[in-house]
């Protein structure tokens, strides 16, 4: 079966971008869509205070999922869940086992502080997978080549997800830069560690050219993080999601979270199992 990648929609911008831009990182990955939408009408959700839930019928929302498959240039898929989203695309992941989770990061700038729990973050807490965050910010959809590897410098596994990692960034042909970032100056700069710890995962198998390294001194590495993302050499972030740092601790004092709600590129987070 072909690989596969499964994008949530909700039919306003932000969605729509995240698929044009899934939409052409399948092709040269030979993937289909899946193209997941959530009816989601509790109270409780977070985002019903932000007013960017879709109101169609159940009629309404098929019709629109039917056009959008329609106009796509690669195979879909296309499905209606229910309720929480996290549990929803849980579900999905679970029957399609994707290579990502795709979705759109609308605009948050005006958004109350505390009411900003995204989609992102929920899923991420719930139900860890590898997940690519398209920014509304992006103003282009090629496929990403350049990619930047944030790591903290110390060792990572990504567990199951290692080798579906792996045949993305083989298939991108990507140049892979590994961004160390330091919280004191003072701190050698461990360039041969922390390469050795990317080659441990196999992450840089088969690359067209060798490992990059840039190193990074920032008080708060997510500002590190995020000032070496928008340089123009730059097409896609990564970053990791540790349990202990991650679902342990609030997602406002979370690293990978400040990148993912701020970064201006593509973010893709990968859960480690350490």
């Amino acid at each position: 079966m072909s690989p596969s990648l499964l994008i949530l929609t909700d039919f306003f911008r932000a969605a729509n971008d995240a698929l044009d831009y899934a939409t052409n990182l399948a092709v040269p990955l030979g993937a289909r869509l899946v193209l997941l939408h959530v009816r989601r009408d509790s109270i409780l959700d977070p985002e019903m205070f932000t007013g960017e839930l879709s109101d169609l019928s159940k009629e309404a929302t098929k019709l629109a999922l039917s056009r959008v498959a329609d106009d796509l240039a690669v195979p879909v898929v296309v499905e209606i869940g229910h309720g929480r989203v996290a549990f929803a695309v849980a579900d999905a992941v679970s029957r399609h086992h994707p290579l990502l989770v795709v979705l759109g990061r609308p605009d948050y700038s005006a958004t109350p502080g505390e009411l900003v729990q995204t989609t992102a973050l929920d899923i991420l807490r719930t139900a860890p997978y590898p997940m690519l965050i398209v920014p509304h910010t992006v103003a282009s959809n090629a496929v990403p080549r350049r990619i930047l590897l944030a790591l903290d410098g110390e060792d990572f596994t990504l567990g199951p997800h290692a080798g579906a990692i792996r045949q993305l960034l083989r298939t991108l042909s990507a140049e892979l830069t590994v961004l160390h970032v330091l919280s004191d100056p003072t701190d050698p700069t461990r360039e041969d560690e922390v390469l050795e710890s990317v080659r441990r995962t196999g992450l840089s198998v088969d690359l067209p050219g060798p490992l990059r390294f840039r190193s990074t001194v920032a008080g708060r590495p997510a500002e590190g993080i995020l000032h070496a993302a928008q340089a123009a050499d730059t097409d896609l972030v990564i970053v990791l999601a540790r349990p202990r740092s991650f679902w342990k601790q609030l997602f406002s004092k979370s690293v990978t979270a400040q990148v993912l709600l701020r970064s201006t590129v593509p973010v893709l987070v990968l859960p480690t199992l350490a």
